[in-house]
């Protein structure tokens, strides 16, 4: 096998490059100037509510920003700190400490690659919607909920991270609400709906943040006896305007042990989340995104931005419609808006001091409230219960317990599933006497073949794989009792055929031959019959007792059947 050519990574910037004009340059750098302010607001508040520092925040943004746009398979697509990591960046800081969450990010990044490299993006895509909508909205509710000290000004410190537990404290302490922190909290969050509604073109979050932090600083500076909240500059200290220096990290096989579910969570949360956003964006510019390429580049942001203290990557959808809707097509506008935000970085960052908590408390809500699709909820409690029931319990194990514990559990879910629906839509057929040959379908010529006495058939409607082999073994079972001359299995309908079904057809082969019991295969496709072979069961059964059609079986089933009659 060639491992170089199986590779599928192709960047879209240099395929971007290729045909690029001064027109298409002003298109993005204007693009990336907006996505850039927008992003501004964002990457303060996730670093804040992941439980780092605001520059932490900042930095994700632009190195992962820069390394989503140069490494990625979307022309378009956006790349930074997302809500959806909050919850569980805050509970690896919280046993970890920002060490762990460093190593944890970093394998994340591994996984992600390694997903690219053995092409398996688009099976990521395969992941049932109501698992994806469950704990996406877990995780609003769950942001919602670590903003309400800050949104209330309780002034509360060590708050739990379980969820029953911290609104267990804030209902205890309500009294404490801080009417000046409230006002403002209100304010940020009326500037943030209405804005849109005046000018589609200015972000509703940084117009909050620019007009609610002039007002509290000149209310503060005027009137302190009766206005004082807290800002960022007073919880976290002077701000650094430099990028850190890189910085490794120890790993060893006890930590990777320790970490590697919490890595495992990030990797497919930031993989759902990315694909999500690109097919999204696809749908609007009517471009392909390369999944395998797409994985790659968040990987490679991913083993990046822990060497500089970052927190974990992804492709963000907001920020990405941002960019389409201000004409950004290739991802030189996610490459300026990196820029943007370093510069910004470099320049204003003492001005970042004097935004209230308050303020971001209320961003965050928002975003909290665009995460949660509750209508898409209400939508699917119209589909089949089976889908309400995954939507629920993915849903309550995100809030309840823990963002891992969800994810872990909505694959499995997931894989059930899928076997359910396999099971559901296979079924095995038993004929004897006639047959008619275009049973199941769309020819107008029926053939009816008359079945010899002694001669049982039995149709394989779907993939024999390891679910349907258990069914197909007890079906064997209850009919052993009749003795047939002959058993016909028809596979017609079987697309694969796994090492279960395989290994359950030698045992039927092997009984049924003890008993003096003929099997013929009838209709094995190429790929079914590749697999016999590698088994053995053509030398097993006989090479001659394999056809590719009914007719021929049946022929080969009655002349043995008269025979031993």
């Amino acid at each position: 096998m060639d491992f170089k050519n199986s590779i599928d990574f192709r960047p879209k910037l240099f395929s971007a490059l290729r045909d690029y004009h001064t027109g298409r340059l002003k298109e993005d750098v204007i693009a990336g100037i907006v996505v850039g302010i927008v992003a501004l607001p964002l990457a303060i508040a996730f670093g804040i509510a992941s439980g780092v520092s605001p520059t932490i925040g900042l930095i994700t943004a632009i190195i992962g920003g820069f390394m989503v746009s140069f490494f990625g398979g979307n022309s378009v697509q956006i790349g930074g700190p997302t809500g959806a990591f909050i919850v569980i960046v805050y509970n690896i800081i919280a046993q970890f400490g920002l060490h762990g969450l460093a190593i944890a990010t970093f394998m994340a990044g591994v996984i992600l690659v390694l997903l690219g490299l053995f092409r398996l993006g688009t099976i990521i895509k395969f992941i049932p919607y109501p698992i994806v909508v469950g704990f996406t909205a877990g995780i609003a509710l769950t942001i919602f909920s670590t903003q309400i000290n800050d949104f209330f000004g309780l002034g509360l410190r060590d708050i739990p991270g379980q969820f029953l537990p911290k609104w267990g404290m804030y209902l205890r302490n309500l009294g404490n609400i801080s009417l000046p922190t409230l006002l403002t909290s209100v304010v940020s969050l009326l500037i943030i709906v209405v804005t849109p509604r005046i000018s589609k073109k200015l972000p509703g979050a940084l117009t909050a943040i620019v007009a609610v932090t002039a007002g509290s600083w000149f209310l503060g500076e005027f009137f302190p006896e009766w206005y004082s909240i807290e800002t960022i500059g007073d919880r976290f200290g002077t701000m650094a305007t430099d990028i850190p220096a890189p910085h490794g990290f120890t790993l060893n096989m006890a930590t990777i042990n320790m970490l590697l579910p919490s890595a495992f969570t990030i990797a497919v949360l930031g993989a759902i989340e990315s694909l999500l956003s690109a097919t999204v964006a696809d749908g609007v510019t009517g471009s392909r995104t390369n999944s395998n390429t797409e994985l790659i580049g968040q990987g490679i942001a991913n083993i990046t931005v822990p060497f500089f203290g970052g927190i974990p990557v992804t492709g963000a959808i907001a920020r990405t419609m941002t960019n389409i809707t201000n004409g950004g097509r290739t991802p030189v506008a996610g490459i300026v808006h990196a820029l943007v935000l370093l510069l910004i970085f470099l320049f204003m960052m003492p001005l970042i001091n004097y935004v209230p908590l308050a303020c971001l408390a209320a961003v965050l809500m928002v975003v909290a409230y665009n995460m949660s699709g509750w209508r898409t909820i209400i939508g699917i409690f119209h589909a089949p219960k089976s889908d309400i029931s995954v939507l629920l319990v993915t849903f309550f194990l995100t809030v309840i317990f823990d963002l891992t514990i969800a994810i872990e559990i909505g694959l499995l879910l997931a894989v059930v599933l899928f076997m359910q629906r396999v099971m559901e839509n296979s079924d095995i057929k038993v004929y004897s006497e006639k047959l008619d040959v275009a049973e199941g379908t769309d020819l107008s010529h029926h053939e009816v073949l008359n079945v010899a006495k002694g001669v049982s058939v039995y149709e394989i409607d779907g993939p024999f794989f390891f679910g349907i082999a258990t069914k197909f073994d007890e079906l064997m079972r209850t009919s052993m009792a009749e003795r047939p001359k002959v058993r016909i299995i028809r596979m017609r309908k079987v697309s694969f055929i796994d090492a279960t079904g395989l290994h359950n057809l030698e045992l039927l082969i092997q009984s049924s031959q003890k008993e003096g019991i003929h099997v013929v295969l009838s209709g094995v496709n190429r790929r079914v019959q590749t697999s016999l072979e590698h088994a053995g069961i053509d030398r097993l059964i006989g090479a001659d007792h394999i056809c590719n059609h009914i007719s021929k079986a049946i022929v080969m089933a009655n002349r043995i059947a008269v025979t031993q009659g």
